[in-house]
């Protein structure tokens, strides 16, 4: 038989799926017969018998996808709010819950279609040509709209937290150089703002994330068996059952790893961001001052 191994990265703001195949070794440490008690077990198990260097598996096929992802959903929020502070005259603590929900909808569209053509690629070594023949088949079956498959619970769990972190970014990041009578907000500040809300937003937007593992755990079994691709169940259906079944606790199942991994990669990534656009902000000022 032929198995395949779907691992699924989050970079803090967005996941992404790397497909091994068997006999490689990224799926090495999958096939140890090691059972975790909590992360930070994992991790020490993990170490010690894979090294730590196996920590960084399947990284590059990540960043592949995970860097024009960002990027796009980056500079979108910084054009729509910009567009709604000065072009459209906008101001107030909802500009940026807006400008945040819109950018990652648009990023989330952009992107679903080439995860899925990613994946396809990984999980069979298709060349392009059998690539195409294989998405015209999925498109002749299924219509267009199979392209954009999870495109739903994902937006319903991306678009709120994006919503929710670039609100409470901005409101920290405030108080933050108000506190410390800050022009600008140092690498220290957009650091621990980005922390602060990428936890804020994380646990408030869990119960979306525990729907769409569910769906994805639903879609992979349909999958696997080879069954017709049925209309898998609707997101308040999965929440009616898991609050029926295990209580309000099933929708925050995995709070606490949720939130140590989210907070952190939202702290390093807009810190990195900002001082990034400072950096050339600055550089770009001091070749126009030379230029005059």
């Amino acid at each position: 038989t032929h198995h395949q191994l779907c691992f699924l990265y989050c970079n803090g703001l967005m996941d992404h799926i790397y497909v091994c195949q068997n006999m490689t070794t990224c799926s090495t440490w999958y096939k140890t017969p090691t059972h975790f008690s909590g992360t930070l077990d994992a991790f020490v198990k993990i170490t010690r018998h894979e090294g730590l260097r196996s920590l960084w598996s399947g990284l590059p096929p990540t960043l592949v996808m995970a860097v024009p992802a960002t990027v796009i959903y980056f500079t979108c929020y910084d054009q729509l709010r910009d567009f709604l502070r000065y072009g459209m005259g906008y101001q107030g603590t909802h500009v940026p819950l807006i400008a945040g929900g819109l950018a990652r909808l648009g990023a989330v569209t952009v992107i679903s279609p080439l995860e899925l053509v990613r994946t396809k690629m990984q999980s069979r070594q298709l060349s392009y040509s059998e690539l195409r023949v294989c998405i015209r088949s999925a498109v002749a079956q299924n219509g267009w709209l199979s392209l954009w498959r999870g495109w739903g619970p994902t937006v319903l769990r991306d678009v709120p937290f994006s919503a929710l972190y670039w609100f409470n970014y901005e409101l920290v990041k405030a108080e933050l150089c108000d506190r410390y009578r800050r022009p600008q907000a140092s690498f220290a500040v957009s650091f621990t703002a980005g922390a602060v809300s990428g936890a804020i937003a994380a646990v408030m937007t869990l119960p979306f994330d525990v729907v769409k593992t569910h769906r994805q755990i639903q879609l992979g079994e349909m999958d696997t068996l080879g069954a017709p691709l049925k209309k898998p169940s609707s997101t308040w259906h999965i929440m009616k059952n898991i609050w029926s079944e295990v209580g309000y606790r099933g929708l925050f199942a995995g709070l606490s790893p949720r939130v140590i991994k989210v907070a952190p990669a939202c702290a390093v990534m807009i810190s990195t961001y900002e001082f990034g656009k400072a950096f050339f902000h600055k550089r770009n000022e001091e070749q126009r001052q030379r230029g005059a």
